[in-house]
């Protein structure tokens, strides 16, 4: 536990005569003292694992959670009645949950009935199967229980009244106990500060002095908090259904972090760590700057998108598609039952492509890669400078032997078949899509109304999009419970290793599940149609669906969009408030169903907070909210360059999202006990890789999806006046209606007499050239123009990263110079007590030197012990018998 950890004096001594001492340093009493030097005092329960941080500003009338009626100041009633023992005072530090089942009192034939101590009927002598469990768990929990009170903890059940029902164990840790126990791991405590750091003065301390006022009505207020720490031992307990629940009970921050009244205010990440722990905060403190940074991502990406609205007037291609002087008479898009079609009728989807497709997305496309990487640093930064506030630098990991290989190969086999199963199962979901997709759209063709013919396209996208988004949906959950499943036949030897290996399995589903459908619109759908006259069949006549007039940018714009934004509102929005509430319910009913209908007179009528808190939904970790997070952040990185408002919709999310989770954490879970972590593990290094990836995917979304480099060869290479007029016609090619296939003509077309010649989009020779319908040269420069934007895409945005991460180092100034203070003065304390050291052992030879030589034996005799004990005392046990080595040399 981190206790303001300054470069100063510690004391390292959490006896109560220690503590007593310690209080008496104060000028103005314990409480001017405390207020003085420091706003805590941290109180560890070292065998049963779990911590009380209490703010000791008011400590002469609060100690060790004990109210005291001091000063003439009442008592709360209703807050002593929910958080105390019924003496209110001792404060309740956490409680034990359990199902009892008293047996019938029933008497063998000649036995007497024994009575049992504290009882007021007969000891049950005759005992069925199921009371010989329910005696065996009694028995286990008044061990259990008895040696807690032996440890010196204080505990109060609730009588059992009933045959049957819930009952409570509140357990209260006594002042004594936790000195003990922190005096046991040597806890340690600032008592003064030696130096402070000089702030920069001028102009920094101008700005950071406006910036502190202007903010100060966003900081949220302090609170005093309690924090638990992880009650071990009783994990087991639960499992084997001794207990059904361990937790510490919910005691403040809903008004100043989980209320939505409050989401422009910063989050309490301080108080959120001493109430929650560091495992938690960290998460916390992530998501806060994970938001922030969405600000100007969002920004840049409405100014593009703003850009793309001003320029949709100008936009020469845009204009002559739409323009209905034009005469592209373009190719049917099925057999037989459609029909010649004009270029200028798909003028919407051009205009709207162009909102996105435009030269603003590809620097939009390097601000977001290079953004990652700041965001990456920024979080280094900042969980160095938590890591050192909350003293988690020093925080060692548990080892364990690790199993052979051997030993390993069934669970391994088993991950890998079923999870490339999973894969194949999400590919087979895509592809049934693209089949409904494929079949829709020719069964719309066939349709006698022209409205449906002509918005065909548009109802097959929306419909196989929402079909897409359930699919996933479902799929999540599925795998999540499967890769639970996986790792748990690995037989993970710590709880960090069961935590990777789950987040790895998890997140590698989970992304090919989300992404799955967007790298198909993205990078294979249209490509592998053919061409008018020879193309591509399945399922013997349905045609390969091709992209739309404008491009497959819009649809991909649509595909991303609808599924980012379904997976937040539905899975990350109503899912957290819905299925808490559900099973909370269900809970609640099945408890007054099993429960009988009598009554305790013992119980009070208003519900104590550990009711409260027992009807909780049990807190299963950090995982689900870290992967939709990771989840919302492909979406916000992957393909940006087709979505530029993605990082405005995450970051309306996460305003959201963050108090949506705090009120999921203060009031719709258990309070979690506190595990203690150093950074946030594995899911910085899936970070690091999405930005690295995201490189890649949108250098390809751009030269592949967008009409980027075509546009940009035609301007450079063949418009005769460097201007776009023409270009239209350009990447049409030309098709000679006589050559379509028997049977594949337009039924009943007006046009077929009066068409010769349809256009497709394509490079292809014409079909009066030699090698007609074959690859032109201008597809062969358009490709390699395409490669070429991928290589020096890549590389310039790689060492633009490399560049902010060498720029931005990853410890910040003040965090440094305050480790190295530290380190000088750690040192300066070892030099001197070694100087003391020696001076002592030289007071000693020159005693012996001085004394008689007849008494110079004796004399050694009696210092050498001394000396021994001296440097016992002192702390040094090791040095001891080295030093006694080298006083008998001298």
């Amino acid at each position: 536990c981190r206790i303001g950890v300054q470069a100063g004096v510690y004391w390292s001594s959490f006896t109560p005569e220690g503590f007593r001492g310690w209080r008496r340093e104060g000028r103005d009493g314990p409480r001017g003292r405390l207020e003085q030097h420091g706003p805590w005092t941290c109180l560890l329960l070292g065998h049963f694992g779990f911590l009380v941080c209490d703010s000791c500003v008011f400590l002469s009338q609060i100690i060790n959670n004990y109210l005291e009626r001091t000063q003439g100041e009442a008592v709360d009633k209703a807050s002593s009645s929910v958080m105390h023992f019924r003496d209110s005072k001792r404060k309740v530090d956490y409680v034990l949950a359990y199902h009892y089942r008293n047996r019938l009192a029933r008497h063998l034939p000649g036995r007497a009935p024994q009575e049992r101590p504290g009882s007021p009927g007969p000891e049950v002598i005759e005992l069925c199967p199921l009371d010989a469990l329910e005696e065996e768990k009694r028995l286990q929990r008044e061990e259990y229980e008895r040696n807690l009170v032996e440890a010196g903890l204080e505990i109060e059940k609730d009588p059992e009244n009933k045959s049957q029902g819930l009952s409570f164990v509140r357990i209260h840790a006594p002042w004594q106990v936790l000195s003990r126990e922190a005096e046991i791991l040597k806890i340690k405590m600032p008592t003064k500060k030696v130096y402070e750091i000089t702030e920069e003065g001028g102009i920094l301390k101008k700005l950071n002095e406006i910036w502190c006022k202007l903010t100060k009505p966003l900081q949220p207020q302090l609170l005093t908090i309690f924090i638990y720490y992880f009650f071990l031992g009783i994990g087991t307990l639960i499992a084997n259904h001794v207990y059904d629940a361990a937790f510490p009970l919910h005691d403040l921050l809903y008004q100043e972090w989980a209320r939505y009244g409050v989401f422009y205010k910063f989050q309490p990440i301080d108080l959120i760590r001493k109430y929650f722990g560091e495992k938690i905060g960290l998460y916390f403190a992530w998501l806060g700057l994970y938001t922030e940074f969405l600000i100007p991502s969002s920004v840049v990406g409405i100014t593009v998108f703003l850009y793309g609205c001003i320029t949709i007037e100008s936009d020469i291609p845009s204009k002559e598609m739409c323009d209905q002087r034009n005469a592209f008479t373009m190719c049917p898009l099925c057999d037989k039952f459609c029909d010649y079609w004009n270029l200028s009728s798909a003028c919407a989807t051009a205009r709207a492509s162009h909102l996105f497709d435009n030269p603003a997305t590809v620097f939009f496309s390097i601000f977001m890669a290079v953004w990652a990487t700041m965001f990456l640093e920024q979080w280094k930064r900042l969980q160095m400078r938590l890591s050192y506030s909350w003293d988690l630098a020093g925080l060692e990991e548990e080892e364990v032997k690790k199993l052979t290989w051997s030993d390993r190969m069934p669970g391994y086999a088993t991950n890998f078949g079923l999870i490339l199963f999973m894969i194949m199962l999400t590919f087979s979901a895509v592809f049934g899509v693209i089949v409904y997709r494929i079949t829709t759209a020719a069964a719309l063709s066939f349709s006698t109304k022209e409205t449906t013919r002509s918005n065909a396209r548009v109802t097959v996208t929306a419909t196989a999009v929402i079909i897409n988004l359930v699919v996933i949906l479902i799929l999540d959950e599925i795998y999540e419970a499967v890769a639970k499943w996986l790792t748990e036949i690995e037989v993970p030897k710590t709880e960090k290793t069961f935590e990777e290996r789950l987040i790895l399995k998890a997140f590698l589903l989970k992304f090919v599940n989300s992404y799955a459908p967007i790298f198909y619109v993205a990078f294979f759908k249209g490509r592998f149609v053919g061409r008018p006259g020879h193309y591509v069949y399945v399922f013997d006549g349905y045609r390969m669906e091709e992209c739309a007039p404008g491009g497959c940018l819009m649809e991909l714009c649509i595909q991303l969009s609808i599924i980012m934004l379904g997976k937040q509102l539905i899975q990350n929005n109503l899912f957290e408030i819905g299925i808490p509430k559900l099973k909370k319910l269900f809970r609640k009913l099945k408890d007054e169903r099993t429960e009988t209908k009598e009554t305790d007179t013992n119980q009070s009528k208003d519900p104590q907070q550990w009711d409260l808190d027992y009807s909780l939904e049990p807190f299963t970790g950090l995982t689900p909210e870290y992967m939709e997070m990771i989840i919302q952040f492909g979406f916000v990185t992957l393909f940006v360059a087709s979505f530029p408002l993605a990082p405005l919709f995450a970051l309306l999310n996460n305003i959201i999202e963050v108090r949506l989770d705090a009120k999921k954490f203060v009031a719709e879970l258990r309070r979690p006990d506190t595990v203690r972590a150093k950074d946030i593990g594995i899911w910085y290094n899936i970070l690091s890789g999405i930005g690295k990836f995201s490189v890649i995917i949108n250098a390809f979304v751009i030269a592949v999806t967008s009409d980027f480099i075509p546009r940009l060869m035609y301007q450079y290479a063949y418009s005769q006046n460097g201007t776009m007029h023409g270009f239209i016609n350009h990447t049409l090619s030309y098709f000679n209606v006589s050559h379509l296939k028997a049977g594949t003509q337009p039924e009943n077309s007006p046009f077929a007499h009066d068409v010769l010649f349809c256009r497709f989009k394509d490079y292809r020779e014409p079909p009066w050239s030699q090698n007609q319908y074959e690859f032109s040269k201008q597809y062969w420069a358009v490709l390699s123009a395409r490669l070429a934007f991928v290589i020096l895409f890549q590389n310039l945005v790689m060492f633009l990263s490399v560049l902010v991460d060498w720029m931005i180092p990853d410890i910040p100034k003040d965090i440094s110079e305050q480790i190295k203070r530290e380190k000088v003065m750690l040192v300066d304390f070892f030099l001197k007590e070694e100087h003391e050291k020696r001076k002592l052992i030289e007071s000693f030879i020159a005693r012996d030197q001085n004394s008689p030589r007849s008494c110079s034996l004796r004399g050694r005799s009696t210092t050498i012990p001394l000396l021994a004990d001296t440097l016992w005392a002192m702390g040094n046990r090791k040095s001891a018998p080295a030093l006694v080595s080298i006083f008998w040399q001298i």
